[in-house]
């Protein structure tokens, strides 16, 4: 691959598509379609919305990542990549999500215009964020609605009633929770060190959050209670479906994502209390979250995707591909693009 195809592709942040891409397709198959054409549009989907979200967010922290040793790599810093060039590849990618939904999905039902009028609210909480993130506390909330309106997005695209289902919305929410928790609290540990260097205002300088001149990192306990707030919210709203589909759920099914939850819940508490800032520790511990989060769903949804397939193995396969699809796209663009495996944030 070419250095500049390379500079391109870490402004696009190429390997994280995966899996920040997902969310409209999670939402198709909460309403019942596994048709591959659909599911691989509504991914192309998100991952130009995605791409909007990064290059956009570079654009307007350029002079804010220059103060940051770590961020000097990125493309628009070094300048590899122009700031016009970044600004083209916003309107590009909007455009042709816009595109993709006139050619494919319109259709003049009301679910079309509520589907279209999701992604436009996505792409205005998005913009907002990466206008005025730094300068709100809180502001996380709104990239995280932003992603998480992607899954009503795809749901509402495929259905012409408009009949959302119960795992459409444990989806949304729990899409909104891992959003606001990677930003707010993983991303607020992980810049402890030069945030308030950049004079950001976020939940966790607002916390008290804190590295210390001998490399202590404090992290109080109201910020602790925030953070794992949010992981048992998460735990709660996996477990919902049991309450309502408890008969198609075989034990073994419970007993993996049990053992998922266990493992995210021990490793967010692990980052939690943390008492020394090491930034390669705190990526490990994020990287293990992240894979965690990412296979919760398709297992919770496997009993709902089998009664699709006719069969507990079909929904077992689709259960297994979309597990490992985010995983497997990682491992296989970023060591094209010359970076480190497991690495977030970067």
């Amino acid at each position: 691959m070419s250095p500049i195809i390379k500079e391109y592709a870490r402004l696009l942040r190429i390997p994280g598509l995966g899996g920040l891409s997902i969310a409209p397709a999670f939402g198709a198959i909460s309403v019942g379609v596994l048709e591959i054409q659909q599911l691989s549009l509504l991914f192309l989907i998100g991952a130009l919305a995605a791409i909007y979200g990064f290059v956009l967010n570079d654009y307007m922290d350029v002079k804010i990542d220059t103060l940051s040793k770590e961020l000097h790599n990125r493309p628009l810093v070094k300048g590899t990549v122009s700031k016009n060039a970044a600004l083209i590849i916003c309107s590009l990618a909007f455009i042709m999500a816009l595109i993709i939904i006139f050619m494919f999905f319109y259709g003049d039902y009301l679910s079309f215009y509520y589907g279209f009028m999701c992604i436009i609210l996505s792409a205005i909480f998005g913009t907002l964020y990466n206008i005025y993130g730094k300068r709100i506390i809180g502001s996380d909330f709104l990239l995280a609605l932003s992603e998480a309106l992607l899954v009503l997005f795809g749901a509402l695209m495929v259905v012409h009633d408009g009949a959302l289902t119960i795992f459409t919305w444990i989806i949304f929410i729990l899409t909104f929770n891992q959003l606001l928790y990677m930003n707010a609290v993983e991303g607020g540990i992980k810049d402890a060190d030069h945030d308030h260097l950049m004079k950001v205002n976020n939940i966790a300088l607002a916390s008290g959050v804190k590295v210390t001149e001998d490399n202590k990192l404090i992290i109080t306990p109201i910020f602790r209670a925030f953070g794992l707030g949010i992981r048992l919210f998460s735990v709660i709203l996996v477990y919902i479906p049991f309450v309502f589909y408890k008969e198609t759920f075989e034990p073994w099914q419970i007993f993996i994502l049990t053992i998922l939850v266990i493992g995210m819940l021990y490793s967010s508490a692990k980052l939690l209390f943390l008492k020394e800032f090491k930034r390669n520790n705190i990526r490990k511990l994020i990287v293990s979250q992240t894979f965690l989060r990412y296979s919760l769903v398709p297992i919770m949804l496997i009993p709902f995707i089998a009664t699709l397939t006719t069969t507990t193995l079909g929904g077992v396969i689709y259960a297994l591909i979309l597990t490992i699809f985010p995983f497997l796209w990682y491992i296989l663009f970023t060591p094209l693009i010359g970076e480190k495996l497991f690495r977030p944030g970067l």
